[in-house]
């Protein structure tokens, strides 16, 4: 096989156009066309870069007598391989990612306080708005808030779509790029460290305002909705920096594939993910059947509370299922 079919494989395998491949290796299209048109060959410094780039040696690149099941076995030896360029862009569009998913999740979280507060003051304050004019402007906004999230995770997600195999697929790559992760993952597990300490304690925290309105007046509805909101919308932060700051330190983890991005784990029988789907998506039906049959919003919340407890049991037994049938 000659150089200009090994190049065509090796783009294809990437899926990349013949733009893409010209982006990563600072030429132009036509450069890329005339290598695999066999109209030019690249200088010996485009050699060594795309040896890098595609994780294969040079002699495969140049000799054209290395078959092409020696070459498969090297572009795949121990997984996929992962240049300096594609790290830097995984790692930047990871960070770039944390804030509006994060911010997605607080608005999925707070999204039923208006719906909540307009069906306490319902009913305990005369002409002061209908019953039915609370529960349609609060479910409005409810579903706008949860819309605005979707349209974040939609955008966010077609943004990560491309590094999808860091998560699944076992990856290798240079030393000088492990030590380079490392080196950022050291620098901020500081910050790592006190924002996760800061969103646990939020959202322990968030219990205090329902206790304090109970104190306050235990028999005043409005009292104890409004303390209730507030107890969300602290969990709702909470959970946000929760989040972002895990979004970031899983990136680190994906390239360097420590904890639950071990190649041990990635390993494992889909279905615990699958399982992990299914629970999630159900625990979800479940709320917005009960709370739509009984319009009892302030009460139908806690089924994520409880679907939380329960979730590492579940996962727990899947993977000793899996485990056996191992």
């Amino acid at each position: 096989m000659i150089f200009a079919d090994k190049l065509i494989k090796l783009r294809r395998q990437k899926h990349w156009s013949q733009e893409e491949l010209a982006e990563r290796m600072h030429v132009t299209r036509q450069s890329v066309s005339k290598w695999e048109s066999m109209q030019s060959l690249p200088d010996l410094d485009r050699i060594l870069q795309l040896s890098e780039l595609f994780g294969v040696s040079t002699d495969y690149l140049l000799k054209d007598e290395i078959e092409e099941e020696q070459a498969e076995k090297e572009a795949d030896n121990g997984g996929r391989y992962v240049s300096v360029q594609e790290a830097d862009d995984f790692i930047a569009v990871k960070k770039a990612s944390a804030v509006p998913i994060s911010t997605g999740v607080f608005l999925c979280i707070i999204s039923p306080i208006c719906l909540l507060m307009l069906g306490a003051l319902s009913e305990n304050i005369k002409n002061y708005i209908s019953e039915n004019m609370a529960g349609g402007l609060g479910i409005i906004v409810m579903l706008a808030f949860i819309a605005a999230a979707v349209m974040i995770f939609i955008v966010s997600g077609t943004k990560t779509s491309k590094f999808e195999y860091m998560e699944k697929e076992i990856i290798k790559t240079d030393s000088s790029i492990i030590k380079k992760v490392k080196y950022e993952k050291e620098q901020f597990s500081k910050k790592y460290i006190w924002l996760l300490t800061i969103g646990v304690i939020l959202c322990i925290l968030s219990l205090i305002p329902i206790f304090v309105g109970a104190m306050i007046d235990e028999d005043n509805d409005i009292v104890l909705t409004a303390f209730l909101c507030i107890t969300i919308f602290i969990a709702a932060v909470g959970v946000m920096v929760l989040t972002r700051v895990n979004i970031i330190n899983n990136a680190y983890n994906m390239l360097l594939q420590e904890g639950d991005y071990s190649k041990e784990k990635k390993k494992r029988n889909p279905l615990v993910s699958v399982v992990s789907t299914v629970y999630w998506l159900t625990a979800t039906a479940v709320y917005l059947i009960w709370s739509f049959l009984t319009n009892d919003w302030e009460i139908t919340w806690l089924v994520f509370v409880v679907a939380g407890v329960l979730f590492p049991a579940v996962a727990a037994v899947v993977n000793l299922i899996v485990k056996r049938k191992q």
